[in-house]
């Protein structure tokens, strides 16, 4: 496959997956937070019946990046130490699989909150 067209492919689908999450911000009254939740249960729910993977190798970062991927890594983990540390590994599994993207997520949010003033949206 020729890399313009793979990299189409990702863009397509991952902005497809952000203009679902943007459907539902501005059509219904479903909160932000919960439509994080809802989108990395999909992730866990395409893991747990095994097709996030061939959707995974089809479009790549299109699908990984968003927190629908972040929601498979936990599934993925939960899965793996289930299988090596039996019942225990429902509880560690997945944060063993993701600590690093939860610990940069919060080393990069207190260094741009160290740097940048918060502000309240005003509507």
């Amino acid at each position: 496959m020729l890399p313009w067209y793979q990299y189409l492919i990702v863009f397509a689908i991952g902005g497809f997956i952000c203009m679902l999450g943007q459907i539902l911000i501005i059509t219904t009254k479903i909160t932000t937070a919960r439509i994080l939740v809802l989108f990395e249960l999909i992730g866990v729910f395409l893991t747990a019946i095994g097709i996030y993977e061939p959707i995974s190798d089809f479009a790549k970062a299109g699908v990984n990046v968003p927190i629908i991927g972040f929601g498979a890594a936990l599934a993925k983990g939960a899965i793996d130490a289930v299988k090596t540390q039996g019942l225990l590994g429902v509880f560690t599994g997945g944060l063993g699989a993701v600590a690093g993207g939860i610990a940069a997520a919060i080393g990069f949010g207190f260094l741009f909150g160290s740097i940048f003033k918060a502000r309240t949206k005003k509507y």
